[in-house]
């Protein structure tokens, strides 16, 4: 596993994009997209509120970033697969209890458990539901969120599956950071580090090769591995 730790998010991300692009593999998806992948990213950011939240070189910037949060910490009225709202605060989709459709808030129970335990390590919620996901085209990435209370700080651990390090996770961070804010307001807590662990981190270097363009202009100097640059060349020599 490859480990970041910095002050911010905006870092957190060019490093994963570098990370992937230099020391990453090309592999084919099961839909037949190409893309380069990387081992597990882990990245630590000690201050997850701290300004940049979000990369210059990101094509998501605050307005759409802020909106995103909102959508999932207060759910929106589009209609998806799914979604990370009701997968964190509605867990339950098709599985029924006692002739009753499940519904939990899996939010409010984090919130409930370092109440009642601030010293617990079961503070958790996970999305994946295999009454519905092992079927569906588009299954969610973020399968985990843990908090950790201590000495007043709030700590989020998340695990996505699988992570477009390019155009989903810095957006995937700053939603996330929110919800970590939120949690530790119900708890009056101050917050701590925001860790976010990527089990298979990859890049669509074909699909956003605009988008690696940006990052990699912001780089100066990079060398990608082979096959990351048959569509940008934008590197001197490639």
């Amino acid at each position: 596993m490859r480990t970041f730790r910095g002050p911010h998010l905006a870092a957190a991300h060019e490093w994963a994009v570098r990370t992937v692009l230099e020391k990453g593999y090309a592999v084919t998806t099961e839909n037949g997209e190409e893309t380069i992948e990387c081992e597990p990213i882990a990245l630590e950011v000690r201050e997850p509120l701290a300004e940049p939240m979000a990369s210059p070189a990101s094509r998501f910037q605050r307005r759409f970033l802020e909106q995103y949060a909102a959508d999932l910490l207060e759910g929106s009225g589009a209609v998806f697969e799914y979604d990370y709202h009701s997968r964190l605060f509605e867990w339950g989709e098709g599985l029924v209890r006692d002739e009753r459709p499940v519904s939990v808030d899996q939010i409010a129970y984090i919130a409930r458990k370092l109440t009642g335990a601030p010293q617990s390590r079961r503070a958790m919620a996970i999305t994946w539901n295999p009454a519905t996901d092992e079927e569906m085209r588009d299954c969610p990435c973020l399968q985990l969120v843990q908090c950790e209370l201590r000495q007043g700080r709030l700590a989020m651990q998340v695990v996505f599956r699988s992570n477009d390090m390019l155009s989903a996770v810095g957006a995937n961070m700053f939603a996330l950071v929110n919800l970590q804010r939120a949690i530790a307001g119900r708890l009056g807590a101050d917050l701590g580090t925001y860790t976010h662990i990527s089990l298979v981190p990859h890049i669509y270097h074909r699909r956003d090769a605009s988008d690696l363009a940006r990052f990699c202009e912001r780089f100066g100097s990079i060398t990608p591995v082979p096959g990351a640059c048959t569509v940008c060349r934008g590197c001197p020599g490639r």
